[in-house]
């Protein structure tokens, strides 16, 4: 259940990540330095290209949470600061190379990279990135650091084609789609946060609570997205509505919807995903299956099943400001959806 503050005249405070920000603030300016600085390359179209998606926004909330981990283990020093622009730098790649495999044009409002530039260069540039994220690992010098966050980009990797596999395939499980998810979206969360623990130098069970932590809100944050995916109006997701639907993505809210649907929704499922025919009503169509069968609220109650673990997770560490901002943070991911 989320956690709500009454402000005294009837309304309720929705969750949001000012508080943590707030809190990493100082060190998140510094995280930025580092990002602009090591953006740089002699080559113009590079800076030009990287600094284009960077500059479109977003929540940066994968470095945040590094940081946020780091201060909640008590670091006193300034390895988490590379660090989190590290897990920057590899969060940003993928979204280069996952906008040229979607074909996306749009992202938070903005034209995509490749809308602007073409695939190659945004492949390329991508590429560049993922450098730029190994050479700050290596500054650090910590071959733990450097084993979990090397794993998790390949783990991300590996989500991204699982997913391209699914794609288009209605016979796709719930279980099958969770793997993806936890691949291509929550591993890098649960890297960032275990690696605040790291640099603290604290104790194994610590470190594991943290990754979990991380790993249940990048489940519960995906599980929104796609549900926002068809429930959301476009102003507000940032992307077109339906994009999902219309490259043929199997995601939760289609899976319930297919599994429960009559033959002839099936049907439609079949012809408009994994035949590709979709027609200019479909999308629509698609929506009211989807409501029919509630699967948008049920996405929305897996989400708070993953949330409530990454919350339990957080109870090994003492009461701090910290420990409750990541716990709204939790609260934010999940309520997007209402």
């Amino acid at each position: 259940m989320s956690v709500v503050v009454n402000l005294g005249d009837g309304r309720k405070k929705k969750p949001s990540l000012e508080a943590l920000g707030g809190l990493v603030a100082t060190d998140m300016k510094r995280v930025n330095e580092i990002i602009l600085a090591r953006m740089h390359s002699k080559v113009p179209l590079i800076p030009e290209l990287a600094g284009h998606i960077i500059a479109a926004g977003g929540k940066r909330l994968r470095p945040m949470l590094t940081i946020a981990t780091a201060r909640l283990c008590g670091h006193q020093g300034d390895r988490h600061l590379g660090l989190a622009a590290s897990v920057e730098f590899i969060h940003t790649a993928t979204l280069l190379h996952d906008d040229v495999v979607d074909e996306s044009t749009l992202r938070r409002g903005h034209d995509t990279a490749n809308a602007v530039w073409g695939n190659q260069p945004s492949v390329l540039v991508g590429d560049f990135l993922f450098t730029r994220a190994f050479q700050l690992m290596v500054e650090d010098g910590s071959l733990e650091v450097l084993a979990v966050l090397s794993n998790a980009s390949a783990l991300i990797a590996e989500g991204e084609v699982a997913q391209l596999i699914t794609s288009n395939d209605t016979s796709t499980t719930e279980q099958a789609y969770l793997d993806v998810i936890r691949g291509k979206t929550a591993q890098l969360f649960a890297a960032a946060a275990r690696v605040g623990a790291i640099v603290a130098e604290r104790p194994k069970a610590e470190a594991d609570a943290l990754e979990s932590y991380g790993m249940n809100l990048g489940i519960a944050f995906q599980l929104v997205d796609d549900a926002l995916d068809y429930a959301a109006r476009q102003a507000e997701l940032g992307k077109t509505v339906g994009d999902d639907f219309r490259e043929g993505k199997i995601t939760l809210p289609v899976i319930l919807a297919f599994m429960r649907g009559a033959e002839d929704e099936r049907r439609f499922w079949r012809r408009a995903l994994e035949d590709g025919d979709q027609k200019e009503t479909d999308l629509a169509e698609a929506i009211r299956l989807i409501e029919k069968h509630g699967t948008i609220a049920d996405t929305l109650a897996r989400a708070r099943h993953y949330g409530a673990i990454a919350r339990d997770a957080l109870g090994l560490f003492p009461d701090h400001p910290i420990k409750r901002a990541l716990a709204e943070a939790i609260d934010f991911a999940i309520e997007r959806g209402y």
